[in-house]
Parts: C-alpha cells; structure tokens; sequence
C-alpha cells in the first residue's frame, strides 16, 4: 500500500502547481532618446527659406522576467520653446548675440507641416508620437526607432549675426506608457500618458543654430539726366538720380562713386561720343551740393547701416555754368562701389 500513497501524493502536488501559475507581467521598461546634438541651418538664404534636418535614436528596453511575449509602448516627444524662445511658438525664434532675433520652425515630417510641439500646450499641442511594439524572449527584448528632427527659417528680415536657441533639459521630454503580456501579444496603452503602466521620463536636449552673414545685395540704379540745354550752359544744371539695395540688419556699409571713364584728373566729364567734345559735371553727396562724393571711405563716401530692408540713396549732379559745348547728346558711365 506504501508505493500507491506516495505516488498520489506526488499527483496532487502537480496538480496544485497547475493552478497556482500566474501569466501576468512585471518587467521593467526603460525608453530613452541619444541627443539630438545641434541642428545647423549654416548660412541661411538671404532671398528664400532655409532647411534643415538631423536625425537621432529612440530605444526602449524590456528585462526583468522570463518568457515575456511581448512589449507595446506607447510614447510622447515634446519640445518646448527653448532657452531663447522667449515664449514664442508659432514661429519659435533663436537668438543672437544683440538679442535680436531668427525666427524658425520645428516639424515632425519632410513636407514641413506638422509643427513638432509638447502636450499640454496651448499654441503647439501636438508632441511626435511614437509605438514600439517587439518581442522580449527570455534575456529581454528592445526596439530603436530612428526619429528626425525638420527646421526651416521662412523668409524674413534679416540682421547679420550668428543664432541659437538651445532646447535643454526642461525645454523637453519623453513621456510613455507601456503594456507587457506573457505567452501572448500586449495591447497598446490608451496614450503615452494613460493606460498600462507609466514608464519613467526623460529627455533628448538638443541646440539649435543658424548665421546670418553681413551681406549688401539687390542693386539698382536710375539714369543721371541733365535734359536738354539749349546753346550756351549758362546756369546751373541740377538733377538727381538713386541707388538702392538692401543689406542684412547692422550690416555696416559704405557706398562710393569712381571719376568715370571721361575724367580729366579729379574733374568727372561727360564725352560726346568718340569725340573730343566733353562737358563737366559733378556728383555730390546732399540736395546743397557742397560735398564732393568720391571713394576714399571715411573721407567722401557715403556711410550706413543695413536694415535687411531696401534703402536708397539720392545721388545729386550739377553740370556747372558756364560751358559752351558742341550739339549732341553727352554721357559718362560710373562704377558704384559698396563695401560692407
């Protein structure tokens, strides 16, 4: 009778080992991002928008507990306005080094039109929202997404400088929740913020950058035309022509007039043709005409400061009285040089 009282005995606790298993989850899940680093725009277009991408890893981690099925997250990246973003973020903005600022824009694909925000927020709700779904056999599982980060600076005004705008620690996150499951396949939490387990956050800081260059460009000039004068020139003969362009904010420039190609020395001519008929004339810097506009910087050119709008500059000319010149049309060619 002894050997058929063990071998039930060994039955039973079988069969309450059966009963006692328990296929529920709790493994640890850890998701994290490698830096972003710095999203460069370089030398942005002074005529058009500029763009700009860079592209980093998001990985999330399950261990803790064998013969784990699988893993499924669900997760938030938000980013802020940024150290210089001053609140701003439609446009958000970078900075330079005289506070004056860059504006430009984050998204989440390459047509650049889902502006990449934060949840919560009121100007830029939408965080980049990511799924992880993997398999976690029995020494852990994981899954790396690659993420990219689009820029764009649109066109605007633009002041010389170089910008930046770092999104630290505070001014981003990952936000997830996760669900496990054993011998089976996890359902996806409600959110990255509800649902399944909350997983620990973290952030994916990064900086922004981008230069404007000291640029003058966008030349244009009007003819000088004295008219016509008939017989002897026995007044003054006054007219005025401009010169416009635009040049990046605190662009420092100075704007100079050469002799022509009819000078005799210091004494600006205008040429009959191919002939040796010339008449005299002067350029000069302001409405009195007292101020002879040259090339020597500092001496007699004319000094200014870029806007990143267009400016003009009203060149005023005299053909002095008296001269007495050969019928026929009289003219001069300048070179105009701006040097910034």
């Amino acid at each position: 009778m002894s050997p058929l009282i063990v071998r039930f005995a060994l039955v039973s606790a079988m069969f309450l080992g059966l009963l006692g298993f328990n296929p529920s989850a709790s493994a640890a899940t850890t998701c994290s991002a490698t830096s972003p680093g710095t999203l460069s725009f370089g030398s942005v277009s002074l005529t058009g928008q500029t763009d700009a991408m860079v592209t980093f890893n998001v990985t999330c981690n399950t261990f803790g507990l064998s013969l784990l099925a699988n893993a499924k997250v669900r997760m938030c990246l938000n980013i802020g306005d940024g150290v210089n973003g001053g609140g701003n973020f439609n446009p958000r903005r970078m900075l330079n080094a005289t506070n004056d600022g860059l504006q430009f824009q984050l998204y989440t694909d390459a047509s650049r039109t889902l502006i990449w925000g934060s949840r919560g927020n009121p100007t830029v709700p939408t965080p980049n929202g990511l799924d992880f779904d993997y398999s976690v056999p029995l020494l852990g599982g994981s899954q790396t997404l690659p993420v990219t980060l689009y820029g764009r600076v649109p066109t605007q005004t633009l002041i010389a400088g170089n910008y930046t705008n770092p999104f630290t620690t505070i001014h981003t996150s990952i936000e997830f929740h996760y669900n496990e499951t054993l011998l089976g396949t996890a359902n996806y939490p409600a959110s990255c913020v509800s649902g399944g387990t909350a997983g620990t956050g973290s952030t994916f800081p990064f900086t922004v950058t981008a230069s404007v260059p000291v640029n003058c460009r966008a030349y244009v000039t009007t003819e000088l035309n004295f008219g016509n004068v008939p017989g002897l020139i026995s007044a003054n003969k006054d007219q005025i022509s401009t010169i416009a362009m635009i040049c990046t904010g605190r662009t420092a420039w100075n704007v100079g007039l050469n002799n022509g190609l009819n000078a005799s020395g210091s004494i600006r001519r205008m040429r009959l043709g191919a002939t040796g008929n010339y008449v005299n004339y002067e350029l000069y810097r302001e409405t009195g005409r007292t101020n002879r506009w040259g090339t020597v910087i500092g001496t007699d050119t004319v000094p200014g400061t870029g806007t990143g709008t267009e400016q003009t500059l009203t060149v005023f000319g005299r053909v002095p009285a008296t001269q007495a010149a050969a019928a026929g049309n009289y003219s001069d060619t300048i070179t105009v040089t701006i040097t910034y």
